[in-house]
């Protein structure tokens, strides 16, 4: 077989690949969308839920999915990040880092029961607040650190050597070339990466379950107090996410209409998914732009 042949199969099983990957994503989108989205109404997106009547909505567990989610990043993003900028340029090579990177791999494959379950634990147990947002959003946390972690590390260690050498020599400390030229060139790669940590928030449903719990107390949303039992804001509440409410109307069945609901509730969260995705990458096309003064 000649080269060029092998270039062609080559070529054409990678194209028969992408396509099939397409197709399912493609496919999935369109069976959620199309079952879902003649559900979705103003109604629907601001009310909420009821266990006894039909024709609820989903405002406290979108509500919800949006906060818990904030949360989660602003304690998952100076983390990771810091944990990445450690193992790329402070860890010296040797058994430690090599452990250190080790464990990291390891929590990042855990199952998301697993983590649910040490939440409960910790969060919910032995500190005794119950379940609450503050309790999922340490939990999600956990399960996301790892991820955060490798993906800034591994963006961090792209950035070409002669930027770095060139900081450095011109008299620069070695803080301020990772604060003022390394981050910056790498910012694209862990934007990607804080992206990904966010559509598993979005998306997590068992490590909430033991640690947000599966019901929202009746919310005053004028209530702007944070210490407030009816405040939105407060993280010492539980709080039922989008994705846990969907497992919830498909398996207890309470709702007269839990199909319309769980359809409905489906679209939303794919579509969330999607604008949160886009608004990021708008965003940090932005700054990335303002921190490299480019056009």
């Amino acid at each position: 077989m000649s080269s060029r042949t092998s270039d062609r199969i080559a070529t054409g099983v990678f194209i028969a690949i992408a396509i099939i990957i397409i197709s399912l994503l493609v496919g999935l989108f369109y069976f959620i969308l199309i079952n879902g989205f003649k559900y979705i109404s103003f109604h629907f997106l601001t009310t909420p839920s009821s266990s006894l009547m039909p024709g609820g909505g989903i405002r406290d567990q979108l509500f919800n999915s949006f906060y818990i989610l904030l949360i989660t990043m602003v304690i998952t993003v100076p983390l990771g990040l810091g944990g990445g900028i450690y193992m790329a340029e402070y860890a010296k090579p040797g058994k430690v880092t090599d452990t250190i990177r080790s464990c990291v791999e390891v929590l990042a494959s855990l199952p998301s029961i697993v983590i649910g379950m040490f939440g409960l634990l910790l969060f919910v147990t032995s500190t005794g607040w119950g379940y609450t947002i503050l309790g999922g959003a340490l939990a999600l946390t956990i399960f996301n650190l790892p991820v955060m972690v490798r993906v800034s590390e591994d963006a961090i260690r792209a950035v070409p050597h002669d930027i770095k050498e060139a900081s450095l020599a011109l008299g620069i400390t070695h803080w301020h070339t990772i604060k003022t030229v390394i981050l910056p060139s790498a910012f694209p790669s862990i934007l990607t990466g804080a992206i990904l940590a966010a559509g598993r928030v979005f998306g997590e449903a068992a490590a909430l379950l033991f640690t947000a719990g599966q019901s929202t107390p009746r919310l005053n949303y004028l209530d702007l107090n944070p210490f407030s039992p009816m405040s939105p804001l407060n993280i010492f509440r539980p709080a039922e996410t989008l994705a846990v409410h969907i497992w919830a109307v498909n398996t207890q069945g309470l709702i007269p209409d839990a199909r319309e609901v769980a359809n409905g509730s489906s679209a939303v969260l794919v579509l969330s998914v999607l604008l949160f995705n886009l608004l990021a990458r708008g965003i940090g096309s932005l700054v990335y732009k303002k921190m490299t003064a480019t056009k």
